[in-house]
């Protein structure tokens, strides 16, 4: 059977880099099943190293997280008009982001009819183009302050190049400080600000106002411009469960795509597209460079690694849906043994056990 390995030690030391870089107060964002670490078991961690505040943004999440947490605050990402998705939110005592004046509404009426006033932080748009009030509609955005069934304790925006681009992240931050000043002028008290995630963190100086949301650097895979200080994380783990020698010329996985040009020993590891190895995360632009950088790695059929007993050994052969055949010729590698690959926890089927060691 496949695991998911994570060093409990790493992640505590990730914790502490981020929490010294951060300076300020660190929401805990635990969205994508713990960004694949496990939403249970991260959230634990987190709460344990000193971090009291939360983030995710499946409604589905809210009643796992409260199963955790007692008095923590959740900030549920997600700006929705969906009566029954909000009542979760306001039931649960958790903060909600609003983005439009139809949220409020649906948030206000909601939070009415459950005798219970609303914690909220007012989401402001200045590039990513989703939730959020736009720049120009700071009249509108005011509006939500007047329901009475809303309180209103914190601002947000989300940053959408802080992987690549720090001179756009700094405007986004300018844009979003220029937003708040309008709604402080007009003697709204508009609680903690917060912008940057984790590669904003690490990335752009000067980002963390009175709160950042952190996800992805605790698990030590973002996306950095200089070097990253953080611990990589996660593999994916099996035990070799056969082994074969295969004559010259003999066809290996699916289409036979892979013949052997020599008499080659093979060892059989139970891991494949079903647990996430082979699958990759789809670039979101289309342009000519990112088609041909595609098309590059399909004519050179990119070469995947399986670790054995420390060592690299190559795939062979198309990655079935559950099996994956490794070329062990001239090695002691035998059935029992580990079998590791590096891999993402955002590609591991969710299914598969998360093991903290």
């Amino acid at each position: 059977m496949s695991r998911y390995v994570i060093d409990k030690k790493k992640l505590e030391e990730n914790i502490k880099i981020v929490k010294e870089k951060a300076g300020v107060p660190v929401i805990g964002v635990v969205k994508g099943n713990g960004y694949g670490f496990g939403i249970r078991e991260l959230t634990e961690i987190l709460r344990d190293n000193g971090i009291s505040t939360f983030a995710v943004t499946e409604i589905e999440d809210i009643p796992i997280l409260r199963e955790i947490l007692d008095d923590e605050d959740i900030l549920v990402m997600r700006s929705t008009c969906i009566e029954h998705e909000a009542l979760v939110i306001a039931e649960n005592g958790c903060t909600a982001t609003i983005g439009s004046l139809n949220a409020a509404k649906v948030m206000d009426s909601v939070s009415e009819k459950l005798g219970v006033k609303t914690k909220c932080h007012l989401k402001i748009d200045t590039g990513l183009g989703r939730y959020g009030f736009m720049p120009s509609q700071i009249e509108e955005a005011l509006k939500c302050y007047d329901f009475k069934n809303l309180n209103f304790t914190g601002a947000y925006t989300h940053f959408s190049s802080a992987f690549t681009n720090p001179q756009l992240t700094k405007t986004q931050l300018t844009i979003f400080k220029d937003a708040v000043e309008q709604l402080k002028k007009t003697g709204k008290d508009v609680g903690i600000l917060h912008a940057a995630n984790s590669p904003a963190l690490l990335n752009v100086d000067g980002v963390s106002l009175d709160s950042v949301r952190i996800g992805s650097a605790f698990t030590g895979r973002v996306i950095t411009t200089g070097k990253n200080p953080l611990n990589r994380l996660g593999s994916l783990e099996a035990q070799v469960i056969d082994t074969k020698i295969v004559p010259k010329g003999y066809s290996i996985g699916y289409n036979g795509l892979y013949t052997t040009d020599r008499e080659t020993k093979i060892a059989i590891v139970p891991i494949g597209h079903y647990d996430g190895f082979g699958l990759t995360k789809e670039k979101e632009r289309a342009d000519f460079h990112s088609v041909l950088s595609q098309t590059k790695k399909f004519v050179k059929q990119k070469r995947m690694y399986v670790k054995i007993n420390s060592r690299m050994y190559s795939v062979i052969g198309e990655i079935g849906l559950s099996h994956t055949a490794v070329d062990i010729t001239d090695s002691d590698v035998k059935v029992g043994d580990t079998a590791s690959v590096d891999i993402s926890p955002l590609m591991v089927n969710p299914r598969i056990p998360r093991i903290y060691k």
